[in-house]
Parts: structure tokens; sequence; C-alpha cells
């Protein structure tokens, strides 16, 4: 597999397949040398017992181009060196890895108020649809009450 190589202060990526999230990880680092602090994120599809698969669907000329605004957003905000955001679509099986984010900032604060606020955003007011399969079938998936108080918080 060849070496992944990140130089633009963005990277924000919709994958339909896996994702190696150490290669992403030792890139984003090494891209990002001036940075004082990373800090990551990884979601995974939660193994809470009857949840067979899940299913993202989006239509990605808005989910993508908005997933770079909230990725912009976020840098200008918290003033970012750099930041990652990948997030998967298709089907998924648990423990598999859905989302993942990387900030990079001079200073520890910045980073992980930045990764907090792109999942916060990612978490309910992505552009995506969510699905389980479960074993009486499939089930739509909404934020929750705590997802949306986390999002009013950086209004």
């Amino acid at each position: 597999m060849a070496r992944l190589s990140l130089s633009a202060p963005l990277d924000v990526r919709l994958l339909d397949k896996g994702l190696s999230v150490g290669e992403a990880l030792a890139a984003f680092n090494a891209a990002h040398g001036e940075a004082g602090g990373i800090v990551s994120f990884l979601g995974k599809v939660r193994s809470n017992g009857d949840v067979k698969a899940l299913e993202l669907s989006h239509y990605e000329k808005l989910t993508l181009a908005g997933m770079k605004d909230l990725a912009q957003a976020a840098y200008d905000r918290f003033n970012l060196v750099g930041a990652l955001a990948w997030h998967r679509i298709g089907m998924m099986r648990p423990g598999e890895p859905i989302v993942l984010v990387s900030t990079a900032a001079r200073h520890r604060r910045n980073a992980f108020e930045a990764a907090d606020y792109l999942m916060d955003h990612l978490k309910s007011a992505a552009w995506f649809w969510k699905r389980e399969r479960r074993s009486d079938g499939w089930h739509w998936i909404e934020p929750r009450d705590r997802d949306r108080i986390d999002l009013e918080r950086w209004k």
C-alpha cells in the first residue's frame, strides 16, 4: 500500500470502504509538525446486541460540500493548523469505523474543542441518513436529545 500523504490543511473525505486509522493519523501528524497538539476521535458502529448492520446514505454533492464547509468553520473558529474529517458511507457491521476526526492546533485546548465541534455537528446536523438493521428489520436513526443539546452549545 502506498504511503498516505496529507499536504493541505483540510482533508475531508467520504469513504465507501474501510479506512486505515493508523496510516491516516501518522500522515496527519507528519503533515502538521508545527502543531503543539493533535486530537483524534474514531467513531465505530456500536455492537450493542441486536444491531446487525448500519447503513449510511447521502447525497454526495451536498454531503461532501457540507463537510468541507464544516471543516473550514472549525479551522477558522479554533485557529487550527489542520483538520481531518473522514466519514464512511454505505453498509457497515458492528465494530467497524464510521468516522475519523483529527484536529491539529498550536495549543491543545483549540484541538480538543475543534474535534468536539466537528463531531457534534457530524453527529446531529450532518447530511447523512442512518438506519440500523436489527432482528426485527430496519430502523431509521435520529439524533438523541443529548445530541441536540451538545449541538446547541456551539451557537
